[in-house]
């Protein structure tokens, strides 16, 4: 169960300057993710986060802070994952294979506090895509990276994209390539089997509840994207729930903030489904 805190801008503060407990999933110094607990000792559903920044390496987890603690107050484990990032050995297929490594990791850590049979998925801009993505790994054909080729180790419920990219190749033309064409190595029409797994539309429906966050006015994502992917997933059976957040409280870095509308909005959504 989810349970509601007030929010004190200087707690928020402290749980930005605070790592969490770091756990490495692989040798690069970008393979590690922090896991941030409740204190009580009782089993918690676990949300893990992908934090974004054009999938580059200037941007990392430190953002997704605000939301852990948020989320830790309210009785969630979080495991705010890193990965290999353009400019530090990112890109494909190395930042999916990152993902799916970090997820997987869940299942070694062995601690009683983390209950598996309740983890979800939350990623913001660049994250949105990775964290929708990852949603459908099950889905992946053998061999491809971060296909589950067997039982999953760690099997998700539900997915949660804030301002995300939630259509690569409708990016890869609304940047002109940019950040996309640099993620996947060229564009949709040279690489079109690379994006028929990188790409969240590639999956729709997914088999697990889906909410979408964006800001109207969103200068950085356009909510076309979400607003895209909601269609053709529900017109395809899938879960799906768009919530478009007007003005300034739907600008792109606001949905991580957890004082904003953005973040009351994933919070409402979340406590009705736990309320089910």
């Amino acid at each position: 169960m989810i349970r509601p805190r007030l929010i004190r801008p200087h707690l928020i503060l402290d749980f930005i300057l605070t790592r969490g407990r770091t756990h490495r999933y692989g040798p690069d110094r970008s393979q590690r993710a922090d896991l941030h607990l409740p204190d009580d000792p009782d089993p918690h559903p676990v949300m893990v986060v992908i934090h974004g920044g054009s999938w580059q390496a200037r941007y990392g987890k430190i953002a997704m802070r605000g939301l852990a603690g948020d989320l830790v107050r309210r009785g969630w484990a979080v495991w705010n994952i890193e990965y290999r990032r353009l400019g530090d050995g990112g890109g494909w297929p190395t930042t999916f294979e990152d993902v799916a490594m970090a997820i997987d990791h869940l299942a070694e850590l062995d601690d009683v506090r983390l209950d598996l049979s309740r983890v979800s998925i939350l990623g913001h801009s660049a994250g949105g895509q990775l964290a929708l993505w990852a949603a459908a790994r099950e889905k992946l054909p053998p061999g491809a990276p971060g296909a589950v080729n067997a039982r999953p180790r760690v099997r998700l419920q539900q997915a949660i994209s804030q301002a995300g990219v939630c259509d690569l190749v409708g990016g890869y033309h609304d940047w002109s390539g940019g950040p996309v064409k640099a993620l996947m190595g060229g564009s949709p029409e040279e690489l079109p089997e690379r994006y028929a797994i990188a790409d969240p539309l590639a999956h729709v429906p997914l088999e697990l509840p889906v909410l979408i966050v964006h800001g109207l006015l969103d200068a950085t994502v356009s909510v076309s994207h979400s607003r895209r992917y909601t269609r053709i997933a529900l017109a395809a059976g899938g879960a799906v729930e768009l919530v478009e957040i007007d003005g300034r409280a739907g600008s792109h870095r606001a949905h991580i903030d957890p004082r904003g509308e953005a973040w009351a909005a994933v919070v409402r959504w979340l406590e009705e489904l736990y309320a089910q």
